[in-house]
This record gives structure tokens, C-alpha cells and sequence, in this order.
């Protein structure tokens, strides 16, 4: 039952968005921040962020059962009733908003707010309609190190914001890839990723090479934006950003899943080590 109960809960986006989180937290309060006022931000959020991708599973049950990267999940083989799942979700939901505005601010509850809104009633439904659901679906994935931010400093500010763009820009890539990937599972469930539509693939590398260039310079935005990262880290991401472009480059040059997996793969190599550039710079 607990095995269940985690993979219903997507561990993995929700340690990425603790993550991010924390990242946003750290940078927004320049090291000087209350325990507490974290640990409360770190329970808030995951609360929020595990609910969601419960109720995410839940609205997205049918189109699971189509797919075979899905077909085994915990919903689909009634490993757990949906009930449950509904009941579980919205109690997470509910404990994670309110501990955000009982012991953070308003503002930091909003975003959190805002993510799941954006999350379950915009990008899941908008995928069986348009393409664009990956763009949508980018900004609530980006809010994380943002709402980090505001819990530390109670303000929107443009260090936040920059946190947000590079998370944003680095999401393209990435759910593209896993688009290409798994296409014709996408196609089987009716579910309108980029690669599934007509001329869907050479708008893919477009997109992927686009996103990824873009990054390259957002990056490097906190070295301007926030007084704590420095030149390693300016340098670092520089770099750090031009090899993840760099690897985007055979899918570009030949549509072949291996390289959509290599593109996958950089990935989610490329944020614990911007984190460890963070880390080895910060001037505090």
C-alpha cells in the first residue's frame, strides 16, 4: 500500500519542486531566513504540490489506461479506488493552502494557489485541445522557486521572477523530448502534444532549439538580479546552458528517440548542478 501511495503521489515532481522551492527560499531571504518560516514552506508547498498531482492522476485516469507508459499505474489497475484518491488530493490541497497562509503569507498562498488552478483545470484539460498545453502547463511548473521567494520576502521581485524564466525556458526541452518519446501513446490517448499534430515533429526541434537558446542568457539573469550569485555562477550557467543546447542539437539533426532520450536525460542532470553552482557562489 505505502509503495502505491508513493508513486500516486509523483515523488519526483514533487522533489523537484521542494527543490526549486528551497533554492527560491534561500536566494530571496540572503541566508538570513527563521527555521520555522522554511519548514512551514517546505510542508505547505509539498502538501499543495503532492495534492495536485493526486488530483492530476485522477482527472486523467481514462486517458492513462490508453497509454502503456501509464497503463500501470496505480489508478488505472484499481490499485486504488479514485475515491480515495479524489478524498486524499483535495485533504493534501487543503492542508498545504492553509499552512501556507496560517504560517507564511497570503501571497506565497496565492502562487500556490494559482499553480494548482493552472495545473488541473488549464494545462490537463487543455491537452486534449491544443499543442500549446506544454507552454501553459510550463507556468505552474515555474512558479515553485518563485513562491520560495515570496515566502522569504513577502514581495514580488525581479530575482523571483528570473528564478521563474529559467524554470520556465528549461521545461521545453524537456516535455518535449518526453513528447517525441512517447508519441504514439499520446496519439492512442487523444491527447494533442506537439509531436502528435500534423508537421508536429519539425515544430518540435523548432521549439526545443528556440526554448534552448533562450535559456542560455536567462540563466545567467541572477547574476544580475540577485546580489548573492556571483561570477562562478554567471559562468557556470553560461556554460552549464550551452552544453544542454549543445546536446539538443542530434535530435535537431536527426528525429530519433535515443536522442530525444539524451535531450530527456541532460535535463535533469542540468538543475542539481545549476543548484550546485548556487551553492559553491553564493556571497553572503
Amino acid at each position: 500500500m505505502i509503495k502505491n501511495l508513493i508513486e500516486l503521489t509523483k515523488i519526483r515532481i514533487g522533489f523537484l519542486v521542494l527543490t526549486t522551492t528551497i533554492i527560491g527560499f534561500y536566494l530571496g531571504s540572503e541566508g538570513n531566513f527563521s527555521s520555522s518560516l522554511l519548514l512551514y514552506t517546505i510542508i505547505g508547498t509539498l502538501c499543495s504540490s503532492t495534492g495536485g498531482s493526486i488530483i492530476n492522476n485522477v482527472i486523467e485516469v481514462e486517458s492513462d489506461k490508453r497509454m502503456d507508459r501509464t497503463k500501470n499505474r496505480v489508478l488505472p489497475t484499481k490499485k486504488i479506488s479514485v475515491q480515495f484518491a479524489l478524498f486524499l488530493g483535495l485533504l493534501f490541497i487543503v492542508l498545504g493552502l492553509s499552512t501556507l497562509y496560517l504560517k507564511v503569507n497570503m501571497l506565497t498562498t496565492l502562487l500556490s494557489a494559482l499553480t494548482i488552478i493552472l495545473y488541473l483545470f488549464v494545462y490537463t484539460p487543455l491537452k486534449r485541445v491544443s499543442w500549446i498545453n506544454t507552454s501553459i502547463g510550463a507556468i505552474p511548473g515555474a512558479i515553485p522557486p518563485l513562491g520560495g521567494w515570496t515566502a522569504a520576502t513577502n514581495s514580488l521581485d525581479w530575482g523571483g521572477i528570473a528564478l521563474f524564466l529559467i524554470l520556465f525556458f528549461w521545461q521545453h526541452p524537456h516535455f518535449y523530448a518526453i513528447a517525441f518519446m512517447y508519441k504514439d501513446d499520446y496519439q492512442k490517448a487523444g491527447l494533442k502534444m506537439l509531436p502528435v499534430i500534423d508537421d508536429g515533429v519539425k515544430k518540435t526541434v523548432l521549439h526545443i532549439f528556440i526554448h534552448a537558446l533562450i535559456l542560455i542568457p536567462i540563466s545567467t539573469l541572477p547574476f544580475f538580479l540577485i546580489e548573492q550569485t556571483g561570477r562562478v555562477y554567471f559562468v557556470g550557467a553560461y556554460i552549464l546552458s550551452n552544453i544542454y543546447m549543445l546536446l539538443c542539437l542530434p535530435f535537431i539533426l536527426e528525429h530519433s528517440y535515443e536522442n530525444a532520450k539524451l535531450i530527456f536525460k541532460t535535463s535533469i542532470y542540468y538543475f542539481p548542478l545549476l543548484f550546485f553552482l548556487i551553492l559553491a557562489d553564493l556571497r553572503i
